[in-house]
Formats: structure tokens, sequence, C-alpha cells
């Protein structure tokens, strides 16, 4: 056992009270023989240890080395293990994959001692309520289940680098409308403005559609515009240069999963809970941050009263066959709307379709390029007039709701009828399907596939249409107006109920 710095400063002061080594060393918990050795040095363990200045076994690359600060000289870029490999394949049989972590060790050395400049960074002062800085983070890693189903998403991160105020909005993609929606929720959460807004080069907001540069496109400059900031952006390349949000995107998403973990379940009933779950821990830690949060809000400006609208505004034409392209997606629309042309408005998580200023439809947006979303309600009134062109129709996987219709749709087929009428009887279901309840439809499926009969339309019609109340026949009710004319007389106080009824009726006659 190794001994201390404070069992040696121990030792001296003890041999100085007492004089004795032995006894000074058993104090100190030090044997007589260490004991004597320290009091003759007059010095401490640590003053002892001295690094070691020689090898102890010989450098298996000392031969090689001359070549490997050749390479490394001409391409500095160069890792450790890519010359490692080259080595191994140039001197076959002289070094062995084992000898990877001593050659990555003599590399970091070289590159400390001999190896090109290396870039440093420069800690900045933040000024209180100069900028918000916002990025986005995959919070896919999480796990999070909405209603048992796995929830792919991120989260706009928006950060105050000088008070480390935070806040976070669930997303699905790096759009302008989540840029959008992001960044003014957190700003109408705090009530102020900084002086600048702070993005990476994400397309949101730095990608010119027009013409391909790198500026500002004229939505994103318009949003920032319109809270009185300045739009700010990092050299490309330079992800550090919008480090505080950065490296907040982290410490965030650490901070959820710890609160998942105690909360015992990663699966929430929708994903607006799972928003208001996400707010409280947000609101938690922003407590910790209030002092300095005073000090951004004294020196903000005020927001302006109304908020800036979240969406991309698209117009397009309707195609002859209900469908229109969005973002580079396609939607069916109500069959009315065919060859008109729409106005859509492009939130990140829904398409509002208008027309003429009206609401016509909302649906769930597509992310991507080249996807398709097709409401079989929209068409099947058409198709059902045209059964021909169900067979070969593009989106036709679109037109079974589920795994209950396609598997009638089969037992059709498989019945032995020709194909245009197997087509048009389950084109018919589909139709009964849209006028009434999809959910009773599949139910009449199924008791007649677990009953072994086919599918057919004129027995789910007469199971999921509701039944038809007959009116009773009843003869017109008889008015009698005695009792009024009792109580008139009551009131009046005069005349016989005969001569008072008969009076009212001929005032009501006259008037």
């Amino acid at each position: 056992m190794r001994s201390t710095d404070a069992q040696v400063r121990k030792l001296m002061e003890e041999y100085s009270n007492r004089g004795q080594v032995e006894l000074a060393g058993l104090q100190a918990g030090l044997s007589r023989h260490t004991a004597a050795k320290y009091i003759a040095l007059g010095k401490l363990p640590s003053e002892l240890n001295l690094p070691r200045t020689w090898r102890t076994r010989a450098d298996p690359f000392e031969s090689v080395w001359p070549e490997v600060v050749a390479l490394l000289d001409v391409a500095p870029e160069l890792e450790a293990k890519t010359i490692f490999d080259l080595l191994i394949e140039k001197h076959e049989g002289q070094f062995h994959p084992g000898q990877i972590r001593t050659f990555q060790r003599h590399v970091r050395r070289w590159r400390a001692q001999a190896g090109p400049a290396k870039d440093l960074f420069f800690p900045q002062l933040h000024r209180p309520g100069e900028a918000m800085q916002s990025d986005f983070t995959w919070a896919t890693e999480l796990r999070v289940t909405i209603a048992s189903e796995p929830f792919p998403h991120k989260l706009c991160h928006d950060v105050l680098p000088y008070s480390n105020w935070e806040w976070a909005t669930v997303c699905h993609s790096e759009s302008m409308a989540a840029l959008k929606r992001g960044v003014q929720t957190a700003l109408f959460r705090l009530g102020k403005a900084p002086l600048f807004h702070q993005t990476d080069h994400s397309t949101a907001a730095t990608h010119d559609i027009s013409n391909g540069r790198r500026g500002f496109n004229d939505d994103y400059r318009a949003f920032v515009l319109h809270f009185g900031m300045t739009p700010r952006t990092i050299a490309v390349g330079e992800s550090h240069q919008n480090g505080d949000v950065d490296a907040s995107n982290g410490v965030l998403k650490r901070r959820l999963e710890q609160h998942l973990l105690l909360r015992g379940s990663r699966d929430f009933e929708c994903v607006p809970a799972y928003e208001r779950w996400i707010e409280d821990r947000i609101v938690a830690a922003n407590r910790l941050r209030e002092e300095k949060l005073r000090e951004e809000l004294s020196v903000m400006r005020a927001l302006p009263a109304n908020r800036f609208p979240e969406y991309v505004a698209v117009s397009a034409p309707v195609t002859s066959w209900g469908t229109v392209r969005i973002k580079n997606n396609i939607y069916s629309v109500p069959s009315r709307l065919s060859r008109e042309e729409i106005r859509a408005h492009v939130y990140d998580d829904r398409v509002e379709i208008f027309h003429g200023g009206v609401l016509q439809m909302s649906v769930e947006r597509l992310l991507g390029r080249s996807r398709h979303r097709i409401n079989y309600r929209h068409l099947i009134h058409s198709l059902v007039r045209k059964p021909g062109a169900f067979r070969r129709y593009r989106y036709r996987e679109e037109l079974f709701p589920s795994a209950v219709f396609r598997r009638a749709y089969e037992r059709l087929c498989d019945d032995g009828r020709s194909e245009y009428k197997a087509d048009l009887e389950y084109l018919r279901i589909l139709r009964l399907a849209a006028d009434t309840l999809e959910s009773s439809v599949e139910e009449a499926l199924l008791a007649l596939e677990h009953g072994g009969r086919r599918p057919a339309f004129d027995e789910i019609e007469e199971i999921v249409s509701p039944k038809r109340s007959e009116i009773p026949d009843m003869p017109p009710a008889e008015v009698d107006l005695t009792s009024y004319d009792r109580l008139l007389a009551s009131l009046l106080g005069g005349g016989t109920e005969a001569e008072i009824g008969s009076a009212k009726r001929e005032e009501v006659m006259a008037s």
C-alpha cells in the first residue's frame, strides 16, 4: 500500500513533537522502516513520484514511423485506423489487430506535438434579451407511443442564451410551418420578443426556393419582422455557432427521458396529452431561471397583438380525377371540387383546403415526397357508376379500408363470378360503408366471413341500414275551449260562462 502525503505530514508532525521514529510512524500508520525513509528524505510521496521518461518495451512502430509521419504530413485528416490497416496490408506479418490502440496513442501524441494547428472555440458573453436560438432535434429516441402506436417526431427547441430559458413544441418535420408554430408559441409564452432570431442553415429559413441560394426566404423574413426581430444565421458548416440551443437539445431530451422513467410509461392517449406533459416538464425547469429571465424581459420589446399565420398558403388546380398536388404529395378531395381551383393552408401537421374562402376539408399532412392519401368516400359514388375503372385504378390499394374489406373482395373474386361483377359487388359494399358507418359494414363482413358465407351487398345492407319507422295514423285532435271559458268567468265575476265565452271569442275574432 502506497504512503500518502497526509500520512507523511502526520509523521513529520509527530516526529517533531516526540522525536521518536517508531512512535511517530505508529501514529501516522507507517512502519518504522518507511517512517525512517521519509524522515531522512524530507519529501512527500508526491514529490518522489516523478514521471517515467523511458520505455519499458521496444516500440513496435519505430521502423515504420517515418512512413506514418510522411502520410500525416500530406493528409493530416487521415484517421489512425486507416493508416494502421494500410500498415497491416503493406507489412504482412509485422503487425496484428491487437496493436491498434497503441498505434492510435502514437498518432494522437504526434498530432499534439507536431501536428497542424487546431481550430479554437471562444466562449461568448451573452447580453440579456439579445437573441433567441432555434433548432430542430429528433425525439423519436424517447420511444414515446400514442395510443400504443409508435410516434416518430421532432421537437422545435427555442432557447434564450443569456438565461437559458427554453420552450419546445412537438413537430413532424423541419418545415417553415413547424418553425412558425414553434417560435411563435415560445414568444407568446414569454410575452416579449428579443432583438435577433437565430437559426442554423435549415431549409425552412434560409433556402431561397426561387434561386437555390442560402439567403433568407421571404416567408421566414416576413415572419421574423412581424415580431420586430432581425433574422440571423450561422456560418455554413459551423454548427457550434448555434451551440447554446444545440447543447440544450441533449439536456432537454435527457430530462424528458428521466421523467418518462419516473412516469413508468411512455404511452400517451393522444398528442395533446403528450404536449401538455412536455410543457409541465419545461415549466418546472424554467422556474430555476426566473432571476436571469427577469433581466431579459426588462429589455425585450412587446409582442404585436395578433399572431402570424402558422401555415403556408398554396393554390392548386384539382384534376378531373378528383386529386390535388400539394407540396409534392397528392390528396383526394370531394368530387364536387373536380376541375376547380382550391387554396390550401399547409400546417406542420395538417392541410386545410378552401374553395372561395370556405373550408372544404382538413386532412393529416403527408411528409416527404411522391406520397398520396386517397379517401374512398371522395370517389366511390363515381366509381360505382364506372366499375370497369376499379381493377387498374392507380390508387386501388387505398380503396381497401382494412384487411377485412380486402378479404371480402378476394372472396368475391374467388366465387366464380366475372371480374366485372366481383368489382361491382365490392364497390356497392364500399359505397354502403361511405353512406352509413364503415365500422358497421366491417362488422357485417366479419360475421359473414366467420359464418363461411360470401359477402353480398343486399344482405349487408339489410344488416346495417336503419329500419324506417312507420308513421302511425292519428286522427286530428279536437279543440275544447270550455275550460278556458270557466276560467275567464271566475276571473271576471260576471255573466254566464256561455255569455263570457261568446264575448271573448267575438273579441278574438274581431282582433
